[in-house]
């Protein structure tokens, strides 16, 4: 079922940080092994926990925000609790048809506590995210893909295949051009639009000063695919 104990969450962040450390690696996957993405948090351990442990919880799974390298979740099967939450902080999400997302943490007198419910909030807003939490409602790929929560959902035999596919296309893409959009859209989500915009003005100026944005045009002119560098 791909449980997650408290330890691994750590675990999962120091392997987000050390991929985007790593220059050979573009972009970033999380997939899980078997027929199940997961189905939540380790229960047993929850009330062992250390307060350390537990004051960590947001932050260790926000870690694919973190990462300035586009970061991909492919999802089947259960995907509840914690792997839920985990999936809703990167940048993309492929879904099986299988699959199924829930956050049922008031079946056990408790919230979602890894920002997955402030996430959701912000993609389908509040009154759809109260069906989905305080009813700890199961959602189909397809509703979420309705919804706005996820990228894509296609058949479980191509899941693996969409998501390569994907991954091969932002590869495409010059890594500086990828990393400021990223950021600048993160940064901005809560800004006011008039603030929102000026950073990204200011964005779109620093990019113009790069070898890749020069690379882009003159490959562009010259009909040939561009060879961008990252910087």
């Amino acid at each position: 079922m791909n449980t997650i104990a408290m330890g691994q969450r750590e675990e999962l962040r120091a392997a987000f940080e050390t991929l985007d450390r790593d220059d050979r690696v573009r972009v970033i996957v999380l997939r899980a092994v078997g027929p199940n993405f997961s189905s939540g948090g380790y229960i047993k351990g929850f009330l062992e926990a250390s307060p350390e442990h537990v004051s960590k919880l947001a932050d260790n799974m926000a870690a694919p925000t973190r990462c300035e390298k586009p970061v991909i979740a492919a999802n089947r099967g259960y995907c509840f609790g914690v792997g839920f939450e985990v999936s809703l902080a990167c940048d993309f999400r492929i879904a099986s048809e299988t699959v199924s997302y829930s956050l049922p943490e008031q079946k056990l007198g408790q919230i979602p506590g890894s920002g997955g419910s402030a996430r959701l909030q912000k993609m389908i807003g509040i009154t759809r995210t109260k069906d989905i939490v305080m009813r700890s409602k199961r959602i189909s790929g397809q509703q979420a893909y309705d919804w706005g929560i996820i990228t894509e959902v296609v058949p479980d035999d191509e899941l693996e295949s969409a998501t390569d596919a994907l991954v091969t296309e932002l590869c495409t893409f010059a890594p500086l051009a990828q990393r400021t959009a990223k950021r600048l859209l993160n940064e901005t989500e809560d800004m006011f639009l008039s603030l929102a915009i000026q950073a990204e003005g200011h964005c779109y100026s620093r990019l113009r000063q790069s070898d890749d944005f020069k690379e882009g045009v003159e490959a562009f002119h010259e009909k040939r695919k561009p060879e961008f560098k990252g910087y």
